[in-house]
């Protein structure tokens, strides 16, 4: 059907991967963050590869024989500004837009089907309103969606999908989720939400965000139906095949120890025959002790300790009713983590490796996983830059059962 799109506030790309994967053409991803910019270059040449049956060039690269300027050389010029670096402002907009509509003219485009991506989620966390005294309603990320919105006025897509935290619907007591809406609903568009778990549509992690959709007035559409899946997997199914490290130890290219599960099959998340980015942070000695005594409680009565439950000798924080869940182990017995979070490239306490003869946190790719990132997935910058990229992420798992969902839609406005 070969349905276009625009990414706004793409992150790694995550939500682009899901829609990519089922056959959508992307015209620009916008995103301000250099890291995660050199992310979706590196993934758009990946894409462009496999779209000319020379995927072997990219994995040249993943294997450390060939420069990243060296793979950005096999970007077509009708691709070349297809990332763009930016901040979406009032004072960037403008040429944001021009890129967009060379784009356009350069790919033979002359409408946009389809625009996704969501605002900075920390703006509405329930988390992040927690610490601020203020609540973030002063927060100039909370007008983010504004953008947004201009972007749909310009190009005036058939549908959107906006993705968000849960907390968006009672940020500012549920007037900012309120106002976003009714600015949606004047550019002539229908519009329906729900709180979807990614642990729910074949993720192993609990992720619950609010997806909405909007199309335009006349056009008979709906909410996309998103078939829930059963889970007959466990977390160690995408966490026993990778080598065994200690804390600080890094393996950026390496094979596998295991034969694959069928998870790590049927999700398509294990691609190829070695593995990158399998690196670790290290962690000093009191650390190591708090994960081991973690990492018990959960094997000896399958609990989770309470900051409280430490002893004295091993505290460090004089906080003691609040955040008190901050060593957290992530369970290989159970059937889906607890939800990723950007707060990983910060220490890594509330993401521990459930094997006692590591004591570590996840290493970049064993996060990935969880978020459901193929192992061909390369994440651009140094460590802490990768794991935020991974942590903001939208699972590209989840971004494929909701773009198929559009796709039949479309499918059957057509036939119809």
């Amino acid at each position: 059907m070969g349905l276009n799109f625009i990414d706004l506030f793409a992150g790694a790309g995550g939500l682009s991967e899901g829609f990519m994967k089922k056959g959508y053409k992307p015209i620009a991803h916008v995103e301000m963050d250099k890291y995660a910019s050199q992310t979706l270059r590196t993934r758009a040449v990946y894409w462009e590869l496999v779209t000319s049956g020379r995927t072997n060039l990219y994995y040249d690269y993943l294997k450390g024989l060939m420069s990243r300027e060296e793979l950005y050389s096999y970007l077509p010029s009708d691709h070349s500004d297809i990332v763009i670096n930016k901040e979406i402002s009032e004072e960037t907009i403008d040429s944001i837009f021009e890129t967009i509509d060379t784009n356009m003219k350069l790919l033979g485009e002359t409408k946009i089907d389809l625009i996704i991506g969501g605002p900075p989620c920390q703006a509405y966390s329930l988390v992040g309103r927690a610490r601020d005294p203020f609540r973030k309603e002063n927060d100039p990320r909370n007008y983010l969606y504004k953008q947004y919105i201009k972007f749909l006025d310009k190009y005036k897509p058939e549908m959107f999908v906006f993705e968000n935290v849960p907390g968006i619907r009672t940020a500012g007591n549920g007037a900012f989720f309120q106002a976003m809406t009714d600015d949606m609903h004047a550019l002539n568009y229908e519009l329906d939400s729900d709180v979807i778990d990614a642990s729910h549509h074949g993720v192993l992690q609990q992720r619950k965000r609010v997806i909405l959709i909007g199309w335009k007035k006349g056009l008979n559409m709906k909410f996309p139906d998103l078939e829930l899946e059963k889970n007959y997997y466990k977390v160690s199914d995408i966490l026993d095949d990778l080598p065994s490290l200690q804390a600080g130890e890094s393996l950026d290219r390496c094979l596998y120890t295991k034969e694959a599960s069928e998870y790590a099959i049927k999700s398509g998340i294990r691609t190829m025959d070695f593995v990158t980015q399998h690196i670790t942070r290290p962690h000093n000695e009191r650390d190591k002790e708090i994960y081991r005594l973690v990492i018990e409680a959960w094997e000896r009565e399958g609990t989770r300790l309470k900051y409280t439950d430490l002893p004295e000798e091993l505290r460090t924080h004089k906080n003691l009713k609040s955040f008190l869940d901050r060593f957290k182990v992530v369970a290989g017995d159970t059937s889906y983590c607890h939800t990723m979070v950007a707060h990983i490239s910060k220490d890594g306490h509330y993401y521990i490796h459930p094997d006692k003869q590591q004591l570590r946190s996840l290493s970049v790719r064993e996060a990935a996983r969880i978020q459901s990132f193929p192992d061909n997935f390369y994440f651009e910058g140094p460590r802490t830059a990768v794991f935020t990229q991974i942590g903001n992420a939208v699972p590209p798992i989840l971004a494929e059962k909701i773009a198929e969902g559009i796709s039949h839609l479309f499918l059957s406005r057509i036939t119809n």
